[in-house]
């Protein structure tokens, strides 16, 4: 699995029902509120046959409500 973290900016007053359309995608560990110029970060992981880009062009952007995105793949995670 590769692990990729997405970055939400929603249209204004919509943050909360995208959160929740985010969440319900299959892929999509975990939604938070974020501050900063992006509204939500999701943590998802996708298959390493798959395309992280087919992912959030077709999975995530064209959830209603998301004015822009900006993803993040994530290498390594150190615990």
């Amino acid at each position: 699995m590769q692990t990729i973290f997405v970055q939400v900016k929603c249209e204004l007053g919509q943050s909360y029902q995208v959160a929740q359309a985010l969440v319900d995608v299959e892929g999509v560990s975990e939604v938070y509120s974020i501050s900063g110029p992006y509204d939500l970060l999701a943590k998802c992981y996708v298959s390493e046959q798959d395309d992280a880009g087919h992912f959030v062009n077709k999975r995530v952007q064209t959830l209603e409500g998301i004015r822009e995105t900006q993803t993040i793949i994530a290498f390594n995670a150190f615990s």
